[in-house]
């Protein structure tokens, strides 16, 4: 991965931490790396629910519908591996599911839009 991505993800994965926040949800981790893959945030919801995000970052005007078309059936799959395995290490038996939040940034590193898909994927 190239820098510049690096970059524009770490941009778009705080947006969504921000966003997260300030609607009330509290950040449990970010950038869970299992041997399936990686888990972008696990975050707690007002519900009580725990919440697996996936952050989709694109530059604008690309943006976020072309984000959220880049979580595939083979992307969403591994999600919901994920989330299953995570579950199963910290024997939680709470309400959980995956969200995916899509952030369209500008050239000058700002957030142009955001966009919080909750359940976005079916586990």
């Amino acid at each position: 991965m190239t820098s510049a991505r690096r970059a524009l993800g770490q941009v778009g994965e705080q947006a969504a931490v921000t966003h997260l926040e300030a609607c009330g949800y509290t950040v449990v981790a970010r950038n869970v790396r299992r041997r399936e893959g990686e888990i972008d945030i696990v975050a707690r919801a007002p519900d009580g629910a725990l919440v697996f995000v996936e952050v989709r970052s694109r530059r604008a005007p690309a943006g976020l519908d072309d984000a959220a078309e880049s979580v595939g059936e083979r992307k969403q799959q591994r999600l919901a591996a994920l989330a299953s395995a995570y579950l199963a290490d910290v024997d939680l038996d709470a309400p959980a599911r995956i969200d995916v939040i899509t952030v369209a940034i500008d050239g000058h590193d700002r957030v142009a839009a955001l966009a919080h898909i909750e359940n976005a994927v079916e586990a």
